[in-house]
């Protein structure tokens, strides 16, 4: 009896350990693409030019002419992007309630995912932009907290931003794609819930800036 007590006490330290080694490694993880979103952004932040919201920008020499953003002249166009760290980022996302400004990486992968948020379908300038993020607290951990209302804001690398507000939450199952990609939103945000058995759905609505 006294063995298998002893072995009953060290299988259950272990497990603590183990426990333990886990935690460590979880916010190890948050830390790091904490650091990392943030060295993506301070270059993006220089690269992208600044514009009042809700203005068009004068043509050079045109005595007062407005220049049309090319997105507006033709919507289906690619996004700009721009290569930092080996990736290509489309611009940057902002969500003033939860005090987060990231990187939004153009195009969606596991790897990407661990230092930014990666678009997952769509564009801003059709309203349809999807966006995935893990729920690392520095990424979209926070997303279930998001008020109805919240502005939500996105720029992209020419300078042109976006204002959103959240229309509604939602969780929807891990294969839930098509639940996912539709509805008609200008933009969703999405990550997944502890275990990956569905995904906190953040649904957006466009504003005038």
């Amino acid at each position: 009896m006294k063995n298998k007590g002893k072995g009953m006490i060290v299988l259950g330290l272990l497990l603590v350990a183990a426990a333990l080694f886990l935690v460590f490694c979880n916010l190890y993880d948050q830390h790091r693409a904490e650091r990392a979103a943030e060295q993506v952004l301070q270059q993006l932040q220089v690269l992208i030019p600044e514009k009042e919201p809700g203005t068009l920008p004068e043509q050079p020499g045109s005595g007062g002419e407005f220049e049309i953003p090319d997105y507006l002249l033709n919507p289906k166009m690619e996004m700009p992007s721009v290569v930092v760290g080996g990736a290509e980022y489309i611009g940057i996302l902002k969500i003033p309630e939860l005090e987060l400004e990231l990187p939004v990486a153009g195009q969606w992968s596991e790897q990407e995912l661990k230092t930014a948020p990666c678009r997952y379908k769509g564009s801003a300038y059709t309203g349809t932009l999807i966006i995935a993020g893990y729920n690392y607290r520095s990424h979209f951990g926070r997303l279930k907290t998001l008020r109805q209302g919240a502005q939500v804001i996105f720029t992209d690398l020419d300078g042109n931003v976006f204002f959103y507000r959240v229309a509604e939450q939602e969780n929807l199952p891990a294969a839930a794609v098509e639940e996912m990609e539709g509805g008609g939103w200008d933009l969703t945000l999405f990550t997944c819930t502890t275990g990956g058995q569905s995904r906190v759905t953040v649904r957006c609505e466009a504003e005038e800036p």
